[in-house]
């Protein structure tokens, strides 16, 4: 299975990070649940939902049908108490590093002891965690360049001295609580700092875990959550971890029915998988037929002949013409050939903007 995106899990204790990652990954994945004792992280792989899939693999009935898929790492929990704080581990976030973006779990629900849920705290101090591991990476490159810099001539601009000018801003804005994103780099910087798998340079989507009686029913927490993560423009979503698992174990008919018995629309692992994509700046293209029905994923904005890369490097070298339509205009007319006797379906060049929900069809010749 092809990936397109990596995201990883992460929380305090309790919080439910790893209720959630059977959730999406619907119990597929055997898990390490015991905090500070498994040392490996729990992984899994999922085919993202798609109903437009659905629809050309019951026009078609092709040999293969592929949807997107994301693979999720719920980071293995490496946990230390420190005079009565909870402290990750110095590699706790190890396993997330390498993943194009985080979803924060928060606890919504009072704990097992009755604690009262306190999630505008315990976000802070996630977020203070992923600081304070950035603070390290920072610190312990800034040791390597200064050895470096030793065969330096001072007052002379080199790659050595631009990185450690670029180290040593990253550093202030850190100590100073700034997340990375909110710094601007030059072109050049942003290839360099590209490495690093900085934490607070991640894209970030907050998970608010409620008790199943909030559903539908924000708590006046929750509610405060929402607001200061809009302040921050950090997408939030509130879910019920454990009504999600639950869910997750039946057919999708069962399925259907019991989200309709409690008023909900649909899973919410499809509204945190949405929003994974959306945060990313990330569409879906559609190529269709009888040998494969198939699901692309592409950055927006990005044009006919880069879509047709990501499926051969031959397509793009031999780009003709793309023939194309978007999905909902293709469904309204009955099918893609019916939509082509409408002249709904429209030949574009290689600088056409893919738009999300676009079937293409590339023409080529090599």
């Amino acid at each position: 299975m092809n990936v397109n995106m990596r995201v990883g899990i992460v929380g305090l204790p309790s919080s439910g990070k790893t209720t959630l990652f059977k959730a999406l990954t619907r119990g597929t994945v055997k898990v390490e649940e015991t905090y500070g004792q498994s040392g490996k992280p729990n992984i899994g792989v999922v085919s993202v939902p798609d109903s437009r899939i659905d629809y050309f693999a019951n026009e078609y009935k092709p040999k293969k049908i592929t949807y997107a898929s994301i693979e999720f790492i719920d980071g293995a929990a490496r946990i230390a108490t420190d005079q009565g704080k909870t402290r990750f581990g110095s590699d706790f976030f190890a396993d997330v590093r390498q993943v194009d973006m985080l979803v924060h779990v928060v606890r919504g629900f009072t704990g097992t002891a009755g604690e009262e849920p306190t999630p505008i705290q315990d976000i802070q101090a996630l977020q203070d965690e992923l600081t304070l591991a950035d603070m390290q990476l920072v610190e312990n490159r800034i040791a390597r360049v200064e050895k470096q810099l030793h065969g330096v001539k001072k007052g002379t601009t080199s790659p050595v001295t631009t990185e450690m000018d670029m180290l040593q801003r990253i550093q202030s804005a850190l100590e100073e609580g700034t997340p990375l994103q909110s710094l601007e780099f030059t072109p050049d910087e942003e290839k360099a700092i590209r490495g690093y798998d900085f934490l607070t340079l991640k894209h970030v989507i907050a998970v608010l875990n409620i008790p199943e009686s909030e559903i539908g029913s924000p708590s006046e927490q929750a509610i405060k959550l929402k607001a200061l993560c809009a302040e921050s423009g950090v997408p939030e979503i509130d879910l019920c971890a454990a009504v999600e698992m639950e869910v997750s174990q039946l057919s999708d008919e069962e399925e259907t029915e019991f989200l309709q018995s409690m008023g909900i629309e649909e899973p919410a692992r499809n509204v945190l998988i949405r929003a994974c994509y959306q945060s990313l700046g990330l569409i879906s293209f559609i190529t269709a037929g009888e040998p494969e029905v198939r699901a692309w994923t592409l950055r927006a904005g990005s044009r006919a002949v880069d879509a047709a890369g990501s499926i051969h490097s031959d397509l793009a070298r031999g780009f003709i013409r793309a023939e194309v339509a978007n999905f909902k205009d293709v469904e309204a007319a009955g099918g893609w050939e019916a939509a082509k006797q409408k002249g709904i379906v429209v030949l574009q060049g290689k600088d056409y903007i893919v738009q999300d929900c676009d079937v293409m069809y590339i023409r080529f010749k090599v």
